[in-house]
Parts: C-alpha cells; sequence; structure tokens
C-alpha cells in the first residue's frame, strides 16, 4: 500500500534540522519505493511552512519552498493525488464525528481521503491515529 504523506512529514523529511528528520529518512530510504503520495493540502502545508520563521530559523521565500517541494515530488515513486472528496462525503462524514474541535478537520479530511484513494496517511501525529475512524489506515511512524 502506498501512503498520503502529513504535512509534518514532508517537512521532517526535507528540513534537516526537523526533530524528527531521521526517522523521516530512514522511512524512505526504506519504503519510498512501494510508492508514496501528496495532495494539494499537504503540498501548500509545506510550502506555508517552509517560509515561517517561526518553524525554521533557514525559512525559505515562497519561490524557493515551491522549488524544494518540486525537487522532492519529482522522484518516480511520487505520486499527486487529487482532493477530490467532497466534505459531505460518507467517508469525511464519518471521519468527523469523532472530533473535538475545529483544529482537527484538516486531518481527518487527510485520513479520509487517503482512504478514499486506498492510500494509508503517514504522519508523526499519533492524534490523528486515535481520532480517525479508519485507524488501519493511518500510520505513525516512530520518532526514534
Amino acid at each position: 500500500m502506498s501512503h498520503l504523506l502529513d504535512v509534518n512529514t514532508l517537512l521532517a523529511l526535507v528540513w534537516p534540522n526537523h526533530q524528527f528528520h531521521a526517522p523521516a529518512r530512514r522511512w524512505f530510504r526504506d519504503h519510498a519505493s512501494g510508492g508514496w503520495a501528496t495532495c494539494a493540502i499537504t503540498q501548500l502545508g509545506f510550502v506555508r511552512l517552509s517560509c515561517n520563521p517561526a518553524f525554521t530559523a533557514e525559512a525559505k521565500r515562497p519561490v524557493d519552498a515551491v522549488a524544494l517541494l518540486k525537487r522532492l515530488v519529482a522522484h518516480p515513486t511520487h505520486v499527486f493525488v487529487a482532493d477530490t472528496l467532497p466534505c459531505d462525503a460518507g467517508l469525511f462524514e464519518a471521519a468527523v464525528e469523532r472530533l473535538q474541535g475545529h483544529r482537527q478537520t484538516t486531518d481527518a479530511y487527510l485520513a479520509a481521503l487517503a482512504k478514499h484513494h486506498g492510500l494509508s496517511l503517514l504522519t508523526f501525529d499519533r492524534r490523528i491515529a486515535a481520532a480517525s475512524p479508519f485507524r488501519a489506515s493511518v500510520v505513525v511512524l516512530e520518532a526514534m
């Protein structure tokens, strides 16, 4: 099964100063050949945070963050999945039933989108798996 990489996983993969850089690189080295995906939401999140000096002292200009993203997604096993899951679709409705607040809506959508496309959502955020009705479709990377 291929994986939809969450924003935190994309950031950890690319930014050497990220606290989870090493486990993200290990996962990529060992599993990327099986395929991995991004979507508009995860790509935009990557660009937005890569430009934010609160995230990194080495914040990029937006054009440079997009160039960084382009190099990453040029990987031969990367696929882009369209955000084709309507918010009134049953999968998303099932995902939001368990939410406690507004900050979880994007995570719930990404978990539902991954399931919709037959993927698993790859993340470092245990809260996504705990809140998702699709636990089998959410893979939490260990921060070893």
